[in-house]
């Protein structure tokens, strides 16, 4: 039932039509704006994994038990790729709030000499075309408010998370970096979009989405979603840049990451010394040294084997959480290991 990228990506083309014919036709747009929104579209929405959108199509496969005609294939695709511009609208106001350079190996989009902090309302428009999408495709769809209020909700969810990153960030208090805070970040910011999201969207178009499936897809998918989201940030130290694509930030970004909630949690009073005097230099004359010494320490902690345990444990949790589900109401446990099986023990 693998669902390919390239089949998943001649969707795009068509909504982009229909997002011309809404703006240009329908509403009348001046043809240099329509330009303009086509360019914003096709420079930061595509070109990435799709595996959020992807996940859309492969749960309504896994929910209906078959594989999809093609005429079938377009809709849960095109919710797929509503998730995509979603992404895309917060991924240029996170490059722009980090102070990014690259994004998908090109310069990100307010780094264009072109657009500048044009990008600041492209974001948003970016965010509106799933709302023209959702009313050209679904207004006749027995679950088109609960489709339109789930991305209302998730997208909140996510200016919490990233408020919440940006409040801990700024105030670069080490001691206030703990679990409970990292999980309320992680949660927030990655797990209800990345995971939650799509299954909640197909559980909608399949006509499942019963209170109690919702209820049993939050609670694996968003202890998931903080799973995968110490995979991300072991892997910005521990992994090969080579493999990974990039090169690990969190530790001069002064990120409050996985590592450095264990490295507190772990450490003497002098090891959380050295981390106060070189956590988060990203900006110093020394950045490179203090930043060779906090990983020196996460070495000397052994995080790297840490976070082994951590996750033999937690996806041991995870499938018995899996294994509990009830699917009575036409939730399937394949949706949960489909999304397990695809991350556990990533390099990337």
């Amino acid at each position: 039932m693998a669902n390919s990228l390239k089949k998943f990506g001649e969707v795009f083309p068509i909504l982009v039509e229909d997002l011309r014919s809404i703006c240009a036709e329908q509403d009348n747009l001046p043809d240099q704006v329509w330009q303009w929104f086509e360019k914003t579209l096709q420079y930061n929405v595509v070109g990435g994994k799709c595996n959020r959108g992807l996940s859309v199509v492969d749960t309504t496969q896994i929910l209906l038990g078959r594989d999809l005609t093609s005429e079938e294939y377009f809709q849960p695709a095109t919710l797929g790729w509503m998730i995509e511009l979603l992404q895309a609208m917060f991924l240029v106001l996170d490059d722009i709030m980090d102070g990014s350079v690259t994004r998908r190996g090109q310069p990100c989009w307010y780094r264009r000499a072109d657009v500048d902090m044009m990008a600041v309302n492209d974001a948003p428009m970016l965010e509106s075309a799933i709302y023209l999408l959702l009313k050209r495709h679904f207004r006749a769809h027995p679950a088109y408010l609960d489709l339109v209020e789930t991305f209302h909700e998730v997208a909140f969810q996510i200016e919490v998370g990233q408020t919440y990153d940006m409040l801990t960030e700024r105030g670069q208090v080490l001691h206030e970096f703990d679990e409970a805070r990292y999980d309320a970040i992680v949660t927030y910011k990655t797990a209800y979009y990345s995971f939650y999201l799509p299954v909640a969207l197909a559980l909608h178009y399949t006509g499942r989405a019963r209170p109690a499936n919702l209820r049993q897809a939050k609670d694996v998918l968003v202890a998931m979603g903080r799973y995968f989201q110490v995979q991300d940030d072991h892997l910005d130290n521990f992994a090969d840049p080579a493999v990974l694509g990039k090169v690990g930030t969190d530790i001069p970004d002064g990120k409050c990451s996985w590592l450095v909630v264990q490295a507190l949690r772990l450490g003497t009073a002098e090891q959380r010394a050295v981390l106060k005097a070189n956590y988060g230099r990203g900006g110093g004359g020394d950045a490179q040294g203090c930043e060779r010494r906090v990983k020196d320490l996460y070495d000397e902690l052994r995080l790297d084997g840490v976070y082994r345990e951590y996750e033999e444990r937690t996806v041991a949790e995870l499938r018995e959480k899996i294994a509990a589900v009830d699917e009575s109401e036409g939730l399937r446990k394949g949706v949960f290991t489909a999304f397990l099986n695809k991350i556990y023990g990533r390099k990337k």
